[in-house]
């Protein structure tokens, strides 16, 4: 699944919006469970966007896809994020 700009920041939004973090507590509180149960249930609600799939196989296919390196880095990270919510 590829994670969209818009999809991240909602869930980076859900997690600013926790209270200031204590360094020293454990990582996750006892306390975080219920939003980590609510951020894991919005990623994997998350549709598959067979659209944009679909798009990108024809653009592989007809050999125009060529996405930037600052492309890629920017949905390696995006994705990278997305599963450690997970």
């Amino acid at each position: 699944m590829q994670i969209s700009k818009t999809e991240l920041e909602k869930v980076l939004g859900s997690i600013r919006e926790r209270e200031t973090v204590d360094e020293s507590a454990p990582s996750p509180l006892p306390t975080d469970s219920p939003m980590i149960k609510a951020l894991t249930a919005e990623v994997i609600a998350m549709p598959d966007r067979e659209d944009r799939v679909n798009e990108i196989r024809a653009q592989m296919e007809a050999g125009t896809w060529n996405p930037t390196s600052e492309e890629i880095a920017d949905a390696m990270f995006r994705r990278a994020i997305a599963d450690k919510v997970r």
